[in-house]
């Protein structure tokens, strides 16, 4: 959907053109793919995602930060990431592997301290400056 303005949870300047170079240019783009699926479309088209936007894509189809994913989904989305790689023959670096790192769990006014400090309400930090970016 070219021109939507529904603003995609997590998703930066930088991560929301690599998405629209790939195709996906909506919230209904993203659910169709999925956050492996569309993390492997990035992938494939050349550009270097680190598992953070992996990470970042499940917390906006799920509507949290993407900090806030459990150690066990993260674990579930490495597994399936792993799994859509082979399936693919995706066998060259990087593989992915190993149990996640440990998340820290926040909320409440200590949730929105941190979001206040490192990257603004509700978004993804991946090195540009955009507060009022839209997802089109």
């Amino acid at each position: 959907m070219t021109g939507s303005t529904d603003k995609l949870r997590n998703v930066g300047g930088k991560s929301a053109a690599w998405l629209r170079q790939v195709g996906i240019r909506s919230r209904a783009d993203l659910e169709a793919h999925g956050a492996v699926g569309a993390f492997l479309k990035v992938k494939k088209a050349g550009f270097k995602p680190s598992l953070n936007l992996l990470y970042a894509l499940a917390g906006a189809l799920e509507d949290c930060h993407w900090q806030q994913l459990g150690s066990e989904r993260r674990e579930q989305l490495l597994a399936e990431l792993a799994a859509q790689e082979e399936a693919l023959g995706m066998t060259g670096k990087p593989r992915w592997g190993g149990p996640a790192r440990p998340v820290t769990i926040i909320d409440g006014a200590e949730y929105q301290d941190s979001l206040d400090r490192h990257d603004g309400p509700g978004g993804f930090d991946d090195g540009e400056t955009t507060p009022d970016l839209r997802f089109d």
